[in-house]
């Protein structure tokens, strides 16, 4: 019987001398993190800042813990995320470092630099071949591309597209630049349901390879534009906007797994996964507001396998206790599955599965609190 990987877990009690940033500290130990750092190596932090309006991003309090961890194992942290694909808050690295201070995310709160990993307008990458079913060539931001080493910390939360992100979204999605994300979504094509198009114009003015017009009074996509990002459908205030997520989530969620590999292949035994299991909200952290949690407070996991650390995480939430006043409809008992719950149309599985198939890690795993 194969070894299964070590995913470990730190619920949220804490007591006199054993605060929740001693806990992260020692998830950190626990997890072997410092093997991964290298002497004086340039550590990159990869997280998500949030969006304008959003609020269930990770507190930057949370990121010090990890930093000073970092320094002692001998790295030289920075803190680092990429430009959208979408307009808004963080679609070039002037208006997405204003915006991560403006949420605290700054050398005083974190005790590391911020970076945008692909540049000025997400045009900064490096070319890295791989042998994927859908990418041969995938375009890495390239200050992920040249640090030594990576430690990614990620907010488990659902998503529109590829039913949960985790760690392997933040990384395979997250250090993507410009073009890696573009290929990605490359055949997601949104649709427009005449009857719920109001003509309100708010996917127009979003969407930034103005590829959207109002026709007749109701919204048109010229497909030949779509870059398939996804903006005109977290925008739109009537559900007017659809894709077709059978076939488009499933060849997403491996396109982004093939991202992961694409950044793995220049850093074996260089990256450590944190997920926070806080605030868990329907919507990626990329909308322009944060709905109710889902479910209770959970923990935080670390790992050094992204497949394992995102089977805990799913495996955690579908088994804690639904809230009342939330998105969900019906999956409210522990046990039931509250991502299909939100996403029905989705088989979220899919990014775990092809994971494991091309040997990022495990879905079978031990839990091992501390």
């Amino acid at each position: 019987m194969k070894a299964r990987s070590r995913v470990y877990f730190s619920d949220l009690r804490t007591k006199s001398g054993v605060n929740l940033y001693q806990k992260l500290a020692l998830l950190f130990d626990r997890a072997g993190f410092a093997e991964v750092i290298e002497d004086k190596g340039l550590t990159g932090i990869k997280l998500h800042f949030g969006e304008r309006g959003g609020s269930a991003f990770i507190r930057p309090i949370f990121i010090r813990p990890i930093v000073e961890k970092v320094k002692e194992a001998g790295g030289k942290p920075f803190l680092v995320d990429t430009n959208t694909l979408y307009t808004g808050s963080r679609s070039n690295s002037y208006d997405h470092l204003l915006l991560a201070a403006e949420h605290g995310f700054n050398p005083v709160v974190t005790g590391a630099p911020l970076l945008i990993g692909d540049g000025l307008r997400g045009q900064s990458y490096q070319e890295v071949e791989i042998d994927g079913n859908h990418i041969k060539v995938a375009y890495i931001a390239s200050d992920i591309a040249y640090c030594d080493s990576l430690i990614g910390v990620a907010h488990f939360k659902l998503h529109l597209g590829v039913g949960f992100g985790g760690a392997i979204k933040n990384i395979g999605m997250g250090c993507a630049s410009i073009a890696g994300k573009l290929a990605q979504h490359s055949n997601v094509r949104p649709r427009i349901k005449g009857k719920s198009c109001t003509g309100c114009r708010k996917c127009v003015d979003y969407c930034l390879p103005k590829a959207i017009e109002i026709r007749e009074g109701k919204a048109f996509i010229l497909e030949e534009r779509c870059t398939g990002c996804g903006e005109c459908i977290s925008v739109c205030p009537t559900g007017a906007v659809r894709v077709r997520w059978d076939a488009a989530s499933r060849d997403l969620q491996e396109r982004l797994v093939e991202y992961l590999w694409a950044v793995t292949k220049g850093k074996k035994g260089r990256i450590g996964y944190i997920n926070f299991l806080l605030n868990i909200t329907p919507d990626c952290d990329c909308f322009d507001h944060s709905d109710a949690p889902l479910v209770p407070d959970i923990g935080i996991l670390a790992s050094r396998d992204p497949v394992a650390i995102d089977q805990a995480s799913v495996d955690l939430f579908n088994g804690s206790q639904g809230l009342e006043n939330s998105a969900l409809k019906e999956s409210l008992s522990p046990g039931e599955d509250k991502i299909r719950d939100i996403y029905p149309e989705i088989d979220y599985g899919n990014q775990l599965t092809y994971g494991e198939k091309l040997g990022l890690g495990k879905r079978k795993y031990e839990l091992v609190r501390v």
